[in-house]
């Protein structure tokens, strides 16, 4: 290898790249990335990240050659970059280059000069893993680069500590690019114009290694003040205490501990209240506010069939557990499979029409392993803005780039799915619910498999509130849609309807087989119990012996959903067994739950994060256990609270 000084490119320009294209890759802080410092022992950079830092470093540098294998520090991976580029410029006969991070060329680089876009472009690296090449200015921030409102929130939380701003960080949700982001913080916060310059200085020196400027004051975080106003309403929200920031890793537990606390204080928060019951129709419910047991009329259990409670299924735990012991306490591949749950795949796979199915310890794991182990930081993932919590992190597991479409705009998805085929780098997964928990409208999966076929993607579709809800046979979205066979994976959960825990993927033999050696959620983590695999079966059986139960859950559906509409109600466009009361306000919607609940009944009230600020709602779960009677008290319940508290005029 040659390695005369004159031909090496820029050493700092070369430093430079490789930093921004690690931070990408790690979430550090620049700062934080010195010349000596260790990947494994400093940094914890195994050998799997590592994997991702070499690729990406050759994609930034535009290196055909391989790097040479295992530079233990960050300065020999950059004398590495420096002697491949120069000897592909003596090979050439042309200067060496140091690549479009390094050179400035990238898209993001036209706002450089401007310590404000500087910094916000710093942090969107930081928080999407992005290179600074990838980060075009004027790109949509959702469609083009993946950037959900919870990664916006850390994002100009982020940038308004580099540019050293005191106070909560500014609401700017509606910026689309990060042009408009920088725009939007220059106008609030004119004051950046002269702090963010020395704060850029102050940076640039740290990373040198030098003194720099003094280490400025932590923030104070946006849930450290009270949040009342004028009328004596806390006006924060959850969202207020994501981003907080302080030496000590648990101050922000200290300041959402008084908001939650005030919350609880008025009946507005009642989550995670124990059952003293079975959960069918009704429930006895424990009320830690009040210190007694309370029955509810429960319309906030997603046991849709009403398995859960179903003498079969419950006599197939027991029994199971009896003969093979209550857990195996290991994963799959290490004296966790059992017979049980050979036949839980075998029957999930034909319950859903397809050649193999892979069980996981969970819904959420089975999003979380799929992704990441199919989808990789060259490839493309394209997603719902709807899409579940799970889809989310399984997507940021993963590493790859991320683009949002509109909830169920086709022609947006469209867009998405064309732009990225034009690029050409890698393959594409599109993901979305089959139903949407929060909303519960059903994805247009006719159109997704027609643009996926087009533009050669693959599909997964989420059946977590699907199976045993939609279809003739209630085997989920696909049999709703007729479109068997032409889903490249379905994935579900057996917390709902099966009645028992775990989590499934269902498609192509060889599929189902690289997921098993390459989801982590799977190879590293214990299996479900037998009883519980035993229970599943039971739960199938009970499916296809019993198809009465579905069509009562649909004249239940029916019977309830015409009732909110007559008295006034916005349901969206709810296609299923989820009914939401939309409501917008988050207080107004709290205050609506309480009412409810004091009421004798109990469903979710969901606010950030469960839904955006400004989305509230109450979400209503049917089953087909409730009676006719229990229908009819549910909507009179629903009418009168809304009246009580404004959501619905007083008649």
């Amino acid at each position: 290898m040659t390695n005369p000084v004159s031909t090496h490119p820029d050493t700092a320009r070369v430093h430079d790249g490789v930093v921004e294209v690690i931070a990408a890759r790690t979430l550090y802080d620049v700062g934080h990335l010195r010349p000596e410092s260790h990947f494994e022992a400093d940094l914890g950079i195994d050998s799997v990240i590592m994997e991702s830092v070499l690729l990406s470093v050759r994609e930034h540098f535009a290196l055909t050659a391989e790097l040479p294998a295992g530079p233990a520090t960050i300065g020999e991976l950059v004398d590495a970059v420096r002697a491949a580029l120069a000897d592909a410029a003596a090979a050439s006969g042309t200067p060496a280059s140091t690549g479009a991070g390094a050179t400035g060329a990238g898209p993001a680089d036209a706002g450089a000069a401007d310590p404000v876009t500087e910094a916000v472009v710093a942090a969107a690296m930081r928080q999407t893993q992005y290179q600074r090449h990838q980060l075009a200015l004027d790109a949509d921030l959702e469609g083009e680069l993946g950037v959900d409102s919870v990664v916006l929130t850390s994002v100009v939380a982020d940038a308004t500590e580099r540019l050293g701003l005191t106070g909560p960080a500014p609401d700017l949700a509606g910026a689309t690019t990060l042009r408009a982001l920088a725009d939007a913080l220059r106008a609030c916060a004119p004051a950046a114009r002269n702090t963010a310059a020395a704060t850029a200085t102050g940076t640039a020196t740290e990373a040198a290694g030098g003194a720099g400027a003094d280490t400025p004051e932590p923030r104070r975080a946006p849930g450290s003040a009270p949040g009342a106003g004028p009328d004596g309403w806390d006006h924060r929200s959850m969202k207020d205490f994501t981003e907080q920031r302080d030496p000590d890793l648990f101050a922000k537990t200290r300041s959402f501990a008084g908001y939650l606390r005030s919350r609880e204080k008025d009946r507005l928060y009642w989550y995670g209240m124990p059952l003293h019951s079975k959960c069918g129709n009704r429930a006895v419910i424990f009320d830690e506010l009040e210190g007694r047991k309370r029955e509810f009329l429960m319309f906030a259990s997603n046991n849709y069939l009403g398995l859960a409670n179903h003498p079969g299924v419950i006599e197939a735990v027991v029994d199971a557990t009896r003969t093979y012991g209550a857990t195996h306490t290991g994963s799959r591949f290490i004296g966790g499979t059992n017979m049980l749950h050979k036949e839980l795949e075998r029957r999930l796979a034909a319950f859903k029409q397809r050649p193999a199915c892979i069980v996981y310890p969970g819904g959420y794991s089975a999003n979380l392993g799929a992704i990441s182990a199919l989808v990789k930081s060259y490839d493309t993932l394209v997603v719902d803005r709807l899409n579940h919590m799970s889809i989310v992190d399984g997507a940021r597991l993963s590493g790859a780039v991320r683009k949002i479409y509109r909830h169920n705009d086709m022609a947006d998805l469209e867009r998405i799915l064309s732009r990225s085929a034009e690029q050409g780098t890698g393959g594409r997964l599109i993901v979305a619910d089959g139903v949407f928990s929060m909303h519960g409208d059903v994805c247009d999966l006719p159109e997704i498999v027609r643009l996926a076929k087009e533009y050669d993607a693959r599909v997964m579709i989420d059946d977590a509130h699907s199976t045993g809800v939609l279809g003739v046979r209630g085997s989920g979205t696909a049999e709703h849609f007729g479109l068997k066979g032409e889903v490249d994976l379905e994935l579900g959960t057996m917390s709902k309807t099966l009645a028992g825990m775990g989590g499934f993927v269902v498609g192509e033999e060889e599929v189902v087989e690289y997921l098993r050696y390459y989801s982590n959620s799977y190879v590293f983590a214990a299996n479900i119990p037998a009883g519980v695999a035993a229970g599943l079966i039971a739960a199938i059986d009970v499916i296809e012996a019993e198809p009465e139960r579905l069509k009562r859950l649909w004249t239940n559906i029916g019977t309830l959903r015409g009732r909110l509409l007559e008295a006034g109600f916005d349901l969206e466009h709810s296609e299923s067994a989820i009914l939401p009361i939309v409501i917008g306000d988050e207080r107004r919607a709290m205050e609506m739950g309480r009412a409810v609940r004091a009421r004798g009944l109990f469903c979710q009230t969901v606010v950030y994060p469960g839904v955006p600020l400004g989305d509230a709602r109450l979400r209503v779960s049917v089953t087909c256990e409730h009676t006719p009677q229990d229908l009819d008290l549910a909507a009179e319940i629903f009418v009168d609270a809304a009246r009580e508290t404004g959501v619905l005029p007083t008649p």
